[in-house]
């Protein structure tokens, strides 16, 4: 039996007085816990450096005085972002005897967004955007056109170099903040980021995006990088109305133009909504708060929802619309097809959780409420056609979300989506703890067979589908629910799906596709991913889902066998192991075609697989993808194969 607890006497000797306290002094707390002010030191991290700087000059921008901001990327891994507002101010700040700008950017809280007529509204982090971005470089340069002179000073890891110097004359305005991130390396083993190189596809969504919730200023994008150096230049004089545009460009519209809203509460909150229908089946709502976009919404999402299904509700009742016995539209019938976006700028955001994924705000609810309730309301009354098409799609939404209630219902009467009856295909594991558990989703039942026989039972379950499932991106949900293949998936993940969807009652961690490596296999994958990205968005976003890397040919000389995965990597290994006396290749047709050794070997052994991690890194560019490839438009999706079929080195049919 082993020993019985015992009770130790403290330990002896330890002090802990006023010596054991540590002070960060400056900004050493930021390069102590960078996670901390800038979520993590990846590649978003990074990335996150640049919007922080943006951000300060779009307040410029917002308070009037900046029209034209420039990010350029440089050969040398810096990053500059330049504006043409009023610059950082440049005189000695009377508390702490030093340049103001000095004090921005080496001191934590400090700047022209706490209080005082600096900016009304403001977006970056609570005002420590320019000081966290200087102390997590390793060197960072700032020069500031104001007041007919050219003011310039270097910082290393948040330290200025040198005094704050006048190196010229000028008549323009505008502040340049360039800086070179502070790249963990061999040469560097103290660094912050885990990579320099910045990606010009990421950085493009973000300055698009600040383009479309402020209208009138263009942002221009160039990266020096790239052979020719490339410019981007993003403007839209309509603003939200173009944004809306550009999330339903792929898609039929019910109406020409998007409907815009825009108001200024008594405690100056400023409002924008714009929105519009479409013949998809799913909604498309971005919510942003001072221009920081709310995953999570938040108090201004929630009004405009309540004030636009009250608005459909009570002109629907008023026209006629609606007889006596029909129940009300609810709030997902009324949101189904729709796109829009809701934007607001206070004084004063109360954002929930560090990543300020959802606005906290109470008033705002009320205020984007009534504004959205009184402009709808008079819309719909003076445009009868227009409500009218928004009524019968709403109805209908209503009727297809009444008929997917009565077929959950009968299912769940039938065991067929609770826990506790799962499908007879499932091949289950024995843990019982959902961190440790996977799933693989496989093609048909020769793979499935394959698959059982090779796993780990203890924690890998094998879940066969029958052919390619429903392409959600053209049914509702209602539709979707009657494919077994979709229904079999909802029941063996154990978490629902849509609204009903709890992250909590997901069984497995990890949800792995695994397709041939063909085109029928990866039709299937996008199949698969598309009902995810819809449906069970948060396991996306959580990182729980993967795709599995089988290989495409098993090459066999001299009695060693060497699996590759696509015709380079076969063309490299002929080359290094020599093509005679020649070697034996075996094409994989299917995961079939494996035994259950080899398929184990190669895709299932966390020991040795390959696996390709699926995340969500821009919500709008993945909706805007999803459509594109997966919706009903053939011109648009053309157009994507014929610009990116470069891009395939061998393509096989």
């Amino acid at each position: 039996m082993p020993d019985s607890p015992q009770i130790r006497p403290a330990r002896q000797g330890g002090k802990y007085d006023e010596s054991q306290i540590q002070v960060l002094e400056g900004l050493e707390a930021v390069r102590k816990r960078p996670g901390m002010y800038i979520g993590s030191t990846d590649y978003r991290g990074l990335h996150h450096c640049v919007y922080e700087i943006v951000d300060n000059a779009v307040d410029e921008a917002l308070a009037g005085y900046c029209t034209e901001i420039q990010v350029t990327l440089h050969k040398d891994g810096s990053c500059s972002v330049k504006d043409n507002g009023r610059g950082f101010p440049v005189g000695i700040h009377p508390k702490v005897k030093r340049p103001a700008v000095e004090v921005c950017l080496t001191m934590l809280h400090a700047g022209g967004k706490f209080g005082g007529e600096g900016y009304k509204v403001s977006g970056g982090l609570h005002g420590v955007g320019a000081s966290v971005v200087n102390a997590l470089s390793s060197r960072l340069s700032v020069t500031i056109w104001q007041d007919g002179k050219i003011h310039q000073q270097e910082y290393s890891r948040g330290k200025a170099l040198y005094d704050l110097k006048v190196i010229g004359e000028t008549t323009e305005t505008g502040t340049l903040v360039r800086f070179w991130p502070d790249v963990k390396s061999d040469e560097v083993p103290d660094g912050i980021f885990e990579t320099g190189e910045f990606q010009t596809n990421i950085l493009k969504v973000r300055m698009r995006e600040m383009a479309f919730l402020n209208k009138g200023i263009r942002i221009t994008l160039t990266d020096e990088c790239e052979t020719p150096p490339t410019e981007r230049s993003y403007y839209y004089e309509g603003g939200i109305v173009e944004f809306v545009k550009y999330l339903n460009k792929n898609k039929q519209v019910l109406f020409d133009e998007p409907i815009y809203i825009e108001g200024v509460s008594e405690d100056d909150t400023a409002v924008e909504v714009a929105f519009q229908y479409s013949e998809s089946y799913t909604e498309n709502i971005f919510a942003f708060a001072n221009n920081i976009h709310t995953p999570e919404g938040g108090t201004h999402l929630t009004g405009f929802s309540t004030g636009l299904t009250r608005a459909v509700n009570n002109y629907g009742r008023d026209f006629k619309y609606l007889k006596e016995n029909d129940q009300n539209l609810k709030s997902e019938d009324v949101r189904e097809s729709l796109a829009a976006i809701v934007s607001v700028k206070l004084k004063d955001p109360q954002f929930e959780g560090q990543t300020k994924s959802k606005l906290g705000n109470s008033a705002t609810r009320t205020i984007v409420d009534n504004m959205v309730y009184d402009a709808v309301y008079t819309f719909l009354s003076e445009n009868p056609p227009v409500g009218r098409a928004i009524l019968d799609r709403c109805v209908n939404a209503a009727r297809a979300r009444e008929a997917a209630r009565k077929a959950r219902e009968l299912t769940r009467r039938k065991g067929v989506l609770e826990s506790a009856s799962m499908p007879g295909k499932l091949a289950d594991c024995t843990e019982r703890d959902p961190a440790k558990c996977e799933i693989f989703l496989v093609e048909g039942n020769s793979a499935g067979g394959s698959a059982k026989n090779g796993r780990d039972r203890m924690f890998q379950a094998i879940l066969p589908l029958r052919g390619k499932i429903l392409n959600v991106e053209k049914v509702r949900i209602d539709r979707a629910l009657s494919n077994n293949e979709i229904k079999t998936m909802i029941t063996a993940f154990g978490c629902g799906y849509g609204e009903d969807f709890n992250l909590e009652k997901l069984r497995y961690h990890r949800i792995v596709c695994m397709t041939d490596a063909d085109v029928d296999g990866a039709h299937i994958r996008i199949l698969m991913l598309t009902f995810f990205y819809r449906y069970m968005r948060p396991l996306v976003e959580k990182g729980y889902v993967y795709i599995a890397m089988p290989p495409l040919y098993k090459v066999t000389k001299q009695k060693k066998e060497y699996y590759v995965y696509n015709d380079i990597e076969l063309d490299k290994l002929l080359a290094e192991i020599g093509r005679e006396p020649k070697p034996e290749i075996q094409r994989y047709k299917g995961l079939g075609e494996m035994s259950a050794e080899q398929l184990w070997q190669t895709t299932m052994n966390p020991e040795t697989r390959v696996m390709m991690q699926v995340n969500l890194s821009d919500a709008i560019a993945a909706d805007e993808l999803m459509t594109l490839l997966m919706g009903d438009q053939v011109e648009p999706r053309r157009e994507f194969i014929e610009e990116n079929a470069k891009l395939v080195e061998n393509l096989d049919i």
